[in-house]
């Protein structure tokens, strides 16, 4: 099944590790065989990996994109994957961890990919807590 991709003027995509960038005017591409592709906004640079899910989607990202450094981004994955779930109480963040990990086991990084985005909105609105107690200090 062949897989169609618009691009935006400009826009980056990664494609078995090679960087493609788009022209001045939108394209469309399609993709008829199997293949490793990440848009621009799905990538993530090491230096942007700042929160406990992004050490997470990282490695993910890379053994999608990068075969051959498996093992490597498989060990700093399941140790990511382990302090996160030792942390989790939420039932439905700690059941979309383990969905994760399945879809990471079965070889099927992209949709783990997917997943761990919606992790970092449980993840945003619990690092942008502020406890009533202390938002109730600053009003005195």
């Amino acid at each position: 099944m062949a897989l169609k991709i618009s691009l935006k003027p400009g826009e980056k995509i990664v494609v078995n590790g090679a960087v493609f960038v788009n022209g001045d005017r939108r394209s469309t591409l399609i993709l008829q065989n199997k293949a490793s592709l990440l848009r621009e906004k799905d990538i993530l640079l090491a230096d942007d990996v700042d929160t406990p899910v992004k050490h997470i989607y990282f490695p993910i990202m890379l053994m999608y994109m990068d075969e051959n450094g498996f093992n490597k981004y498989h060990e700093q994955y399941v140790l990511r994957m382990t302090e996160l779930l030792s942390v989790i109480e939420d039932p439905v963040a700690k059941a979309l961890c383990v969905s994760i990990s399945k879809d990471v086991m079965d070889g099927e990084y992209y949709k783990a990919l997917l997943k761990c985005r919606k992790m970092f909105d449980y993840e945003s609105e619990r690092l942008n807590y502020v406890p009533e107690s202390l938002s109730d200090d600053s009003k005195e």
